[in-house]
């Protein structure tokens, strides 16, 4: 079909290195974009980029300001900016550790702000442009001992929507997609303090599985193609059916 392929595009993925991070930017390779894997963790960014055509890695750690604009230096012109990458520290509100709030709000919300203020004004010049926010669907629908987290997550939302509105005439868009309970290494990690959580967790799903980084990536690839120009400023779940809008 005309319309989904990304020959020529260049594709920045943060978090790439990490299993959803590196199944987007598996896709958007497949669809011949040139993917920059862009991770603090450089030497697993590095890996993730050697298997795919075209690709490379920069390190960038999003909770560094600094570093953020030393990316923005060194990456050149981007059409595609995906914003992956989050950190997330599980823990009961009312004893939360503030200066866990301020990682999660260094990470997940104010770095997508300062990355995007620095891509942004390149794509509204070349007149293209595709942004793409991985949220969570605890930040739509609330997630016990995540308050944080799905704070700085659901700050994503209003973001994505203004740029979609402040884009939209230079033929950027800007969307949102929200993982439900996804199996990767992160997952498996918690879930070896609580036997039988992942058949838990499948038994709720309509679908009765968990989701898979490919079942967010090829939701993310389709919105950066042409297919999906007329689609801005929505918020899509990925989740199985466990949200449901």
């Amino acid at each position: 079909m005309d319309g989904l392929r990304l020959d020529g595009r260049v594709a920045v993925v943060t978090g790439g290195a990490g299993a959803i991070g590196a199944a987007i930017a598996a896709d958007l390779a497949a669809l011949g974009a040139h993917v920059v894997i862009a991770d603090v963790d450089l030497p697993n960014a590095e890996k993730a980029a050697a298997g795919l055509p075209g690709a490379r890695a920069l390190p960038v750690d999003l909770a560094a300001p600094a570093s953020v604009g030393a990316f923005g230096d060194a990456v050149g012109p981007v059409d595609i900016l995906v914003h992956n990458a989050g950190v997330s520290i599980v823990e009961p509100f009312t004893e939360s550790d503030p200066a866990h709030w301020d990682l999660m709000w260094q990470v997940n919300l104010r770095g997508p702000m300062l990355l995007t203020k620095l891509l942004l004004p390149g794509m509204t010049a070349r007149g293209w442009g595709r942004l793409v926010f991985v949220s969570s669907d605890g930040a739509r629908a609330g997630s016990g001992g995540e308050g944080a987290y799905a704070a700085t997550k659901a700050g994503l939302f209003g973001l994505a929507k203004t740029l979609a509105r402040e884009a939209a005439r230079a033929h950027v868009t800007s969307n949102v997609v929200c993982p439900g309970p996804t199996d990767t290494p992160m997952l498996r990690r918690v879930s070896e303090a609580e036997p039988g959580l992942v058949d838990k967790i499948a038994r709720g799903i309509p679908l009765r599985r968990l989701g898979t980084p490919a079942d967010v990536a090829g939701l993310v690839a389709y919105l950066c193609t042409d297919r999906a120009a007329y689609i801005t400023g929505q918020t899509l779940s990925v989740s199985g059916g466990v949200t449901m809008q």
